[in-house]
């Protein structure tokens, strides 16, 4: 692929990946704002304690296979149709197992209403797995756009649905419609769109060649998918579901500005530097591009959002959710580093080293349940949270280091990168946060100047040194509009 044709296909992807994932999380968001005002923390608490069963279970059918298909070059027919039938054969198994588990885990929790819901949210599985091969065609092939158009549809029609059986008193089985029918209809919207249709085909040798690759990248994914959501298992156990949705609630916001925008980034790069893994010097290039760019909106946001924390939560959910602020602004400060980790781990996986991603996850997530189960022995929630602050600059930090190793972007390069960057983004947080203290006109008009001061004293700072990943914004933008004024018809 020409370097020229690759960069466009690349500003395109970063363009409706962008719009595919902030258009579907804004409808999520306002969803979310309704049915956080109709429903109780109890309802939501619920749906999070299960979510690590779901979640690990929908890592296990992927089973790393989706990587290895954009990671390998030129994927065959059989390929694809192996993995679709091995994927369908694992949704059915796990769903069973979780069928039969589900009185058992709602003992664990002790919430009888746990059964009947998990053997509902489950059928996800068996509905997602028809549709992964679709889904990772489309994304190998760059056409984000398709992608887009499916995922924004799909969640304004399963939102609405949602939306209209908690009015009518459907409590927690308006969320498990929500997440049924969304996987339906980008289902079914994903089928009509692709063309590809599996053959009456399971080939061993495509199997195990998928299979050396896949493998390693599924266990690392089941680790970090399994740490990830381990404290929905331990919050849910020790306290309550009250607690738990608050938890879910301030973590559910730190992830809509933290692992949204880098998800648009990851998506895009990993199969744009596993095209360009045989040329070392231009990966390197475009994955310092991808790393500073994205730390350049993600670090000031998840500043800013500490420093808005309490008028925002109460404006969007209502004054119940008071408890979330704290454990928000927690993790917007592990956010920071989550939002870094994908970009820099998603690399080392273009260059085919999935053994030893395999080999540092369960290292280094062996030492983030440490700092998270030691950290809530010790100090409660407030341990807990602390631990998993820790944790996620602890995963970044190897992460980065394993980029120096089997990349050769090295980390004090990258360390370099990032510093004018964190440094400017500080200033204006501390800027705004006396400003706030020094004037009292009320908790919302407080909240806007602080605002207005951190995005002003940022933008300026950035011009003022000429930081590189600002004039990346400004080229993109430049390029986006000479595309769209090319498309316009000339009078």
């Amino acid at each position: 692929m020409a370097q020229g044709s690759l960069k466009s296909k690349t500003i395109s992807g970063v363009f409706w990946s962008a719009f595919q994932k902030f258009g579907a999380m804004a409808i999520s968001f306002v969803a979310n704002i309704v049915l956080a005002r109709m429903l109780s923390p109890d309802d939501f608490g619920c749906i999070g304690m299960l979510a690590i069963f779901i979640t690990l279970s929908t890592t296990f059918i992927d089973g790393g296979f989706g990587s290895a298909l954009i990671q390998k070059k030129e994927p065959t027919e059989d390929d694809y149709s192996t993995i679709f039938y091995w994927n369908m054969l694992l949704s059915v198994l796990l769903y069973g197992i979780l069928y039969f588990a589900s009185p058992s885990i709602a003992r664990f929790y002790k919430i009888p209403l746990l059964c009947s819901v998990l053997r509902v949210e489950g059928l996800v599985l068996i509905i997602n797995a028809l549709s992964i091969i679709q889904n990772n065609r489309l994304r190998k092939q760059l056409q984000f756009k398709k992608l887009a158009i499916i995922d924004i549809t799909s969640a304004i029609l399963s939102i609405t649905i949602s939306i209209t059986l908690a009015a009518n008193g459907f409590g927690i089985w308006a969320l498990v419609a929500q997440q049924l029918l969304l996987c339906s209809f980008s289902t079914l919207f994903l089928w009509m769109v692709g063309k590809w249709r599996p053959r009456l085909v399971f080939s061993v040798k495509s199997f195990k060649e998928l299979f050396n690759f896949g493998f390693f990248i599924l266990l690392a994914n089941l680790v970090n998918t399994f740490c990830n959501n381990i404290q929905g298992l331990l919050i849910g156990k020790v306290y309550n579901s009250s607690t738990m949705g608050y938890y879910s609630q301030g973590k559910k916001l730190e992830e809509l500005s933290s692992t949204s925008i880098s998800s648009v980034v990851d998506r895009v790069a990993y199969p744009i530097l596993a095209e360009a893994q045989d040329d070392k010097p231009r990966m390197i290039h475009m994955l310092s591009q991808f790393i500073t760019s994205l730390a350049y909106l993600t670090i000031p946001l998840m500043l800013l959002l500490i420093l808005i924390a309490k008028p925002l939560i109460v404006l969007i959910y209502s004054a119940k959710w008071l408890p979330s602020v704290h454990y928000f602004q927690i993790l917007c400060i592990a956010g920071i580093a989550i939002s870094l980790q994908g970009i820099n781990y998603y690399a080392v996986a273009a260059v085919g080293k999935s053994g030893r991603l395999l080999l540092w996850t369960l290292i280094k997530r062996g030492i983030g349940l440490v700092f998270v189960v030691g950290g809530l022995a010790a100090f409660g929630m407030d341990g807990l949270l602390a631990g998993m602050v820790i944790t996620s600059y602890t995963i970044y930090l190897i992460n980065a280091a394993l980029v120096h190793k089997h990349v050769g972007y090295r980390l004090h390069q990258q360390f370099m990168h990032l510093l004018p960057i964190a440094i400017i983004s500080v200033c204006a947080f501390l800027l705004s946060f006396y400003c706030g203290k020094l004037i009292s006109i009320g908790m919302y008009p407080t909240a806007c100047i602080q605002l207005i001061i951190f995005v002003l004293v940022y933008v300026a700072l950035s011009l003022i040194f000429k930081l590189q990943a600002f004039q990346n914004f400004i080229e993109i933008a430049r390029n986006l509009t000479r595309k769209f004024k090319h498309k316009t018809p000339s009078e």
